[in-house]
């Protein structure tokens, strides 16, 4: 554990310090962000900041990861790919939704396509050759589901990131809740006794204390899909490989409450021809039109998403 932490204060410094040359740089390139006339009007004056801030988090965990957390053991391979794919994928729909640009990023459909191939891919190295594809029931035990992983990991894969994409919509919301979902999953992983997953974990922690360091309100950047798709994506299969799925709803329970929200809302919105839910989805936006400060709102969440991963942490250890 005490090896873990340091690996997460190396990143944090090291994020802290790419951070300053990267922010300068979106900036001096102009890669502004293009503000949807759908959200909060608010959030306008946000306009030209610059986004693909993951970009510092991406890189950070890459060059922290391949020296401190591959040498001794290859199954953190599969989560540092999963960063690196998405992370690729993420920056190229980022590249569309700059200011200016004509075309709007990649397709919800090619993103979908591309989860979905994704946690497939995820869910074969599990079953073959990882030989991890286990079931955790708090106060009942450990179950082997065999290949059943496959198909658990597509859903798990897709939902988890889709549900971190969404979150990054108000300052520092995303950073703060996927830092503790993923400061929950590394206390869990040292209790079964898995000081490289740990490791990770925290690694990820650092890298998103870093970012959060330029992220922090009034945003110098934003995150974008660069740092949202890998950081859903990362922690999808790091609750994979600890077996810990059934609090995976508890400890993101904030990407669960906003996935699930704009899902209601779109539906809702196709079905009765126009009439919606939410004053305006997902939920944080909601809150929001309720006359919430953005401060308000992240706070807040934040808070739920600390509360949420203790009761996930708390019911972990007890299978």
């Amino acid at each position: 554990m005490f090896r873990a932490l340091v690996v997460g204060v190396i990143a944090f410094i090291l994020a802290v310090c790419i951070g300053h040359p990267v922010v300068a740089e979106l900036r001096r390139r102009k890669i502004g962000k293009s503000i949807s006339a759908e959200g909060p009007q608010s959030h306008n004056i946000k306009a030209g900041t610059p986004t693909m801030g993951g970009i510092i988090i991406f890189i950070t965990i890459l060059l922290v990861t391949a020296p401190f957390n591959l040498q001794e053991r290859l199954s953190m391979l599969l989560p540092f790919f999963t960063i690196a794919a998405c992370g690729v994928v993420g920056w190229v729909d980022d590249l569309g939704t700059l200011q200016g640009r004509a075309h709007k990023g990649l397709s919800w459909r090619f993103k979908m396509i591309f989860l979905v191939a994704l946690g497939l891919v995820v869910g074969f190295v599990l079953w073959q050759p990882l030989d991890i594809h286990v079931f955790a029931v708090p106060y009942r035990g450990v179950f082997d589901i065999g290949v059943w992983i496959v198909p658990i990991s597509l859903v798990v894969v897709f939902v988890t990131t889709v549900g971190v994409a969404v979150t990054d919509g108000l300052d520092m919301l995303s950073g703060t809740t996927t830092a503790t979902a993923f400061a929950a999953y590394g206390v869990i992983a040292a209790f079964q006794g898995q000081p490289f997953l740990g490791a990770f974990c925290f690694t990820v922690v650092g890298a998103v204390m870093g970012f959060l360091w330029y992220n922090a309100y009034p945003a110098r950047v934003f995150m974008g899909d660069t740092g949202a798709l890998p950081l859903g994506a990362a922690l999808a299969v790091v609750a994979l490989m600890t077996g810990q799925l059934i609090v995976l709803p508890l400890i993101g329970i904030v990407f669960l409450a906003n996935v699930l929200t704009d899902g209601l809302q779109v539906g809702y919105f196709k079905f009765s021809k126009g009439k919606r839910i939410f004053k305006m989805a997902p939920l944080h936006h909601h809150f929001e039109a309720l006359g919430m400060h953005e401060t308000q709102v992240t706070m807040r969440f934040w808070l739920a998403g600390i509360a949420g991963a203790m009761i996930g942490v708390g019911l972990a250890i007890k299978v």
